[in-house]
């Protein structure tokens, strides 16, 4: 196992600090702000924490309220808010000096029989014919601007293989659609709770970014404001995060300084596993005053 993959299992491992009460904490000092996916993340798994075994998350609807300060512990607070017959709900609210930074609320239900479809995958080169490794650095990144070299070269617990990489490399107006082959960097094992967290924390890679290609942007660019302000997701059925995965993505809309973009993501079969949503801050910087 990859030390950047052991990181994010320890800081999803939460400590329990009293009844509904948990303590997360952040892998890098360094950050500016926590990572959006991070609290999503230790959100849901605090939350799994208070269900009982059988029932698993199928959405959550969550609000990003403050930036994360990596440097001081996580509180998660849930809230119980229903037991029934065959579905739970939980909320929880996530503070740091006192303060609210994100919210989320999550429903659960017992695994049931029922009618099934899906959409079809889009049909993309699969993560093998893309450009990875030494080739990448090669053949892409070494065209592209430094803060994207050094985003795409530092180990992280999450492996992404993008189909494309031109809204990187240039500044025009792109239509706002993505693919991504994206999986767990290693082996997790076969932990349903813990599959569904991770899944939850890659969810809120890439995203954002998608819906300024139609802009000649990208986060990061200088002239613009990024920051997640609500995630909403969706798990369709069980998944093992390790394999590769294509996460789909398209923008139909921005305005009033937000992006909209959603997402789908399917297993390398074909098989749709969970749909995201997220509006981010996507806000011009102004120049300084003279």
């Amino acid at each position: 196992m990859t030390e950047a993959v052991e990181k994010l299992l320890h800081i999803l491992d939460l400590e329990r600090i009293e009844e509904n009460l948990f303590r997360g904490i952040s892998p890098d000092q360094s950050w500016q702000r926590v990572f959006g996916g991070q609290v999503i993340a230790q959100a849901l798994v605090a939350t799994q924490r208070t269900v009982p075994a059988d029932r698993h998350c199928h959405s959550l609807h969550s609000y990003f309220m403050r930036p994360g300060d990596p440097a001081a512990p996580i509180i998660y607070d849930v809230d119980r808010i229903r037991d029934g017959g065959s579905f739970t709900t939980r909320r929880v609210v996530a503070i740091q000096h006192g303060h609210a930074i994100f919210s989320l609320s999550a429903s659960f239900q017992k695994d049931e029989d029922g009618h099934d479809h899906q959409v079809t995958m889009p049909d993309v080169p699969g993560p093998d014919d893309l450009p990875h490794g030494d080739d990448l650095k090669e053949t892409i990144l070494k065209r592209a601007p430094e803060p994207v070299r050094r985003y795409w070269l530092r180990p992280r617990p999450i492996e992404f293989r993008p189909v494309s990489f031109d809204h990187y490399l240039t500044r025009d107006k792109l239509e706002p659609v993505q693919q991504v082959w994206v999986r767990c960097a290693s082996p997790i094992g076969d932990d349903r709770n813990l599959n569904a967290a991770v899944l939850a924390y890659l969810s809120d890679m890439t995203l954002l970014d998608t819906s300024l290609f139609a802009h000649g942007l990208s986060v990061f660019d200088e002239r613009i404001q990024a920051a997640s302000l609500d995630h909403a997701m969706w798990f369709h059925r069980p998944v093992k995060v390790s394999d590769w995965m294509l996460y789909a993505q398209d923008s139909p809309s921005s305005s009033g300084a937000r992006g909209l973009t959603r997402g789908s993501l399917f297993t390398r079969d074909g098989t749709l596993v969970a749909s995201v949503a997220q509006e981010g801050l996507i806000r011009p910087r102004r120049a300084p005053s003279a």
